[in-house]
C-alpha cells in the first residue's frame, strides 16, 4: 500500500463544489414525528394523573369502609404496624395484578391503533413503519413500576390517616367529613400555590419544559381546587333552600364530597382534556383546511421528473393554462438554522390566496422585484426575525423581510424570493414540478397525457391532493382521540365504583330519612339527582379549564416544540355535546346504586337502628 502523506489538504481545496447540508432537514423522519410523541406523552401523563386520582379515591373509600374493622382489631391488641404492613402487601398484590392486566389491555389497544399510526407516518413523511408491535421488556417493567409506584403514592395519605387514627375513633360519615374538611384547606392552599406558579410560567416562562410544567401546575391546581369550589357552591345552595328536605339534600350532598371528590377530580381532568383536545384539533382542522386552500390553489400539479425537454413542457403549459407556477427550491442555512429558499413566480395566485401573519404593504410586489423576501413563521420565531429585519440569503445577498406567512406542519424555516432573483442566484436549479392554474383541468390533463406523453401518475389534481391531506390529518389525531374517550370512560367508571362503595356506608344517613316517611324510590331519585348535579357542576367548571388547556397547547407548547402557533377557535356545539356525554356517564353510573337502594328490603334499613354506629 502506498505511503500516505502526514498532512492532508483541506477538503474545500480538494472538492470546492461540495455542499454541506444539515441532517435535520425536512426528510428527517425522527424530527417530523415529534408531534406524535409530544401528543402521546402529554396525554399519557394526563391519563396517569387521572388514574392516580381514581386510585387515591378508591383506596380512601376502602379504608373508610374498613375503619370499624381496624378499630376492632386494634382494640383486641393487634399492633398498628402489623396492620399497615399487611395492608401495604395487600395493595402491592392488587396493584401487580391490575398492572399486568393493564399492560395486556394496552397491548391490544396499541394493536388496534397501530394501522392508523403507520398509515399516517407513511402518508405524511413517506416512511415505511412496520405494522407489528415489538415487545420490549423495558416498557413492560416501566408499566409495572408506574402501576406499583402510583398505587403506593395514592395510598400514602390514607396510610397516614390510619397511622394517626386513635384506637376508638369514630367511623361515621360525619367524623370523616370533619377530617376531610381539614384536608380540604390544605388542598385549597396547595391549589392556590400551583395556579400562581402556572400564571407566572404563562407570563415569564420559556422552553418546552416550562410549557409542560405549566400544564402540570394548571391541571393539578385545578383538580385540588375542585372540592373547595364544589363545597362553596353546595353551601350556597343550602343557604338558599327553605324546605327541610331541600336543606337535607344540599347538606348531605356536601357531606358526600370526601367520598366522591377524587372521582369528580378525575372527571374534571377527563372533561378538561376532552374540551382542550377537541378545541385544539378543531382549530387545527379549520386552520389546516384554510392552509390547504391557500397552498393548494392550483388546479393541477405536474411532476416533470424524467422529462428531457423541460423548456418545451413549460412552453406547452403556458399556451394551454391560465398560469404556470414552477417550484424551485434549494437547501440553505439562514440565520444559522437549516432552511430552504424557494423561488416563486409571483402572480394573482399568491396575491389573492396567501395570507400574511404580518407584512408590509405591497409585500408581493417587493418580492417580485427582487427587493424583499417572505419567510415562514418557524424561521421568524427561531431566528427572532420581524418584518423589516435584514436576512442574509447567501454570499453578498441580503434582503429585508417583507412578510411572514403561516407554514403549519413544516419543521424547518423557509424563505421565498422572486423567480428572477432565484434563477440569477442559483442558476443550476431547474424546476421539475409545476402548479398549473386552468379552468379546464380535465382537458389539460388529457392533453398532457396524450400530446406530451406524461404518465397519469405524474399529474395530480387539487381535489385528490386535498382529500389525501385531510385524510392523513384525521388519522394523525386518532390516537389522542382514543385517549380522550378512554379517560372519560375511566372517570365514569370511577364514579360508579365510588357510589357503590358509598352505598353501604351511607345507610346510617339514609335510614333516619326513610324512617320519617320518605320512600325508598324518592331517596333513589335524590341519589341520581345528587350525582348528576355534581357531575354537571364539575363539567361546567371543566369548560374554562379545558379552554385554558387548549390555549397553553396552541400558544405555548406548540410554539416551543414546532415553532408555529395556531389560532384558537371556540366550538360551543362540541362543548355542549361533551357536557351531555359527561352527564349521561354520571347518570349511568348512578342508576345501579339507586336501583339497589330502591329495591332494598326495609329490614336492612331497620337493622341500622338495631346496630347504630
Amino acid at each position: 500500500m502506498a505511503d500516505q502523506p502526514l498532512r492532508q489538504l483541506p477538503l474545500a481545496d480538494i472538492a470546492p463544489d461540495l455542499m454541506l447540508r444539515h441532517a435535520d432537514g425536512a426528510s428527517d423522519v425522527g424530527r417530523l414525528t415529534d408531534s406524535f410523541h409530544l401528543n402521546l406523552t402529554a396525554f399519557g401523563f394526563l391519563s396517569f394523573a387521572v388514574g392516580i386520582f381514581i386510585v387515591h379515591g378508591a383506596i380512601g373509600l376502602a379504608f373508610e369502609q374498613r375503619r370499624g374493622m381496624v378499630r376492632t382489631l386494634r382494640a383486641l391488641g393487634v399492633p398498628l404496624r402489623h396492620l399497615i404492613v399487611l395492608m401495604v402487601l395487600e395493595l402491592i398484590v392488587l396493584a401487580t395484578l391490575a398492572g399486568a392486566l393493564g399492560i395486556v389491555l394496552g397491548y391490544f389497544i396499541a394493536t388496534l391503533l397501530m394501522p392508523d399510526v403507520a398509515a399516517t407516518i407513511r402518508g405524511l413523511y413517506g416512511a415505511d413503519v412496520a405494522g407489528m408491535l415489538h415487545i420490549r421488556p423495558a416498557w413492560w417493567l416501566s408499566g409495572m413500576a408506574m402501576a406499583l409506584g402510583g398505587a403506593l403514592f395514592a395510598s400514602a395519605s390514607a396510610m397516614w390517616r390510619l397511622a394517626r387514627m386513635p384506637v376508638l375513633a369514630s367511623s361515621g360519615g360525619r367524623a370523616w367529613a370533619l377530617a376531610s374538611g381539614r384536608t380540604r384547606k390544605v388542598q385549597a392552599a396547595a391549589a392556590v400555590v400551583l395556579l400562581a406558579v402556572a400564571g407566572v410560567l404563562a407570563v415569564a416562562g420559556g422552553g418546552l419544559i416550562a410549557g409542560f410544567t405549566l400544564l402540570a401546575c394548571l391541571l393539578l391546581g385545578a383538580a385540588l381546587a375542585l372540592p373547595s369550589c364544589l363545597s362553596a357552591i353546595l353551601r350556597l345552595g343550602e343557604g338558599r333552600a327553605s324546605r327541610v328536605m331541600a336543606q337535607w339534600f344540599w347538606a348531605d350532598t356536601r357531606q358526600q364530597l370526601p367520598g366522591l371528590g377524587l372521582a369528580l377530580m378525575a372527571l374534571l381532568l377527563a372533561m378538561a382534556a376532552n374540551v382542550g383536545v377537541s378545541t385544539m384539533v378543531s382549530s387545527f382542522r379549520l386552520t389546516f383546511t384554510g392552509f390547504l386552500d391557500q397552498r393548494l390553489s392550483a388546479e393541477l400539479y405536474v411532476n416533470a421528473n424524467g422529462v428531457v425537454d423541460l423548456a418545451a413542457l413549460e412552453r406547452f403549459l403556458e399556451t394551454r393554462a391560465d398560469a404556470v407556477l414552477p417550484t424551485m427550491s434549494v437547501d440553505a442555512t439562514l440565520a444559522g438554522l437549516p432552511a430552504e429558499i424557494f423561488g416563486a413566480r409571483i402572480g394573482y395566485t399568491y396575491r389573492e390566496n396567501w395570507r400574511f401573519l404580518d407584512a408590509v404593504p405591497t409585500a408581493w410586489d417587493k418580492v417580485e422585484e427582487g427587493k424583499a423576501v417572505v419567510i415562514n413563521e418557524q424561521l421568524s420565531r427561531r431566528a427572532g426575525l420581524r418584518v423589516g429585519a435584514m436576512l442574509a440569503l447567501g454570499s453578498g445577498l441580503s434582503l429585508p423581510v417583507a412578510g411572514i406567512v403561516g407554514d403549519y406542519g413544516n419543521p424547518i424555516g423557509q424563505a421565498i424570493i422572486g423567480e428572477a432573483l432565484f434563477r440569477q442566484t442559483f442558476p443550476d436549479i431547474v424546476p421539475v414540478r409545476y402548479g398549473v392554474r386552468t379552468s379546464d383541468p380535465e382537458g389539460l390533463r388529457h392533453a398532457l397525457v396524450e400530446e406530451v406523453g406524461l404518465p397519469p401518475s405524474s399529474i395530480v389534481d387539487q381535489a385528490a391532493l386535498k382529500a389525501f391531506s385531510l385524510s392523513v390529518f384525521e388519522r394523525t389525531f386518532s390516537v389522542t382521540g382514543a385517549l380522550n374517550v378512554l379517560t372519560l370512560a375511566v372517570a365514569a367508571f370511577a364514579i360508579l365504583m365510588s357510589l357503590l362503595t358509598l352505598a353501604a356506608m351511607r345507610l346510617p344517613q339514609m335510614a333516619p330519612v326513610w324512617a320519617m316517611g320518605t320512600t325508598q324510590r324518592r331517596l333513589a331519585g335524590l341519589e341520581i339527582l345528587r350525582t348528576v348535579l355534581l357531575a354537571g357542576v364539575t363539567a361546567v367548571l371543566a369548560l374554562p379549564l379545558g379552554l385554558v388547556l387548549a390555549w397553553v397547547l396552541l400558544a405555548i407548547v406548540n410554539v416551543e416544540a414546532f415553532g408555529w402557533r395556531l389560532p384558537m377557535y371556540l366550538f360551543p356545539t362540541e362543548y355542549t355535546r361533551l357536557m351531555l356525554f359527561a352527564l349521561a356517564a354520571a347518570l349511568l353510573a348512578a342508576l345501579w346504586p339507586a336501583w339497589r337502594l330502591a329495591r332494598m328490603e326495609p329490614a336492612a334499613l331497620l337493622r341500622i337502628f338495631a346496630n347504630e354506629r
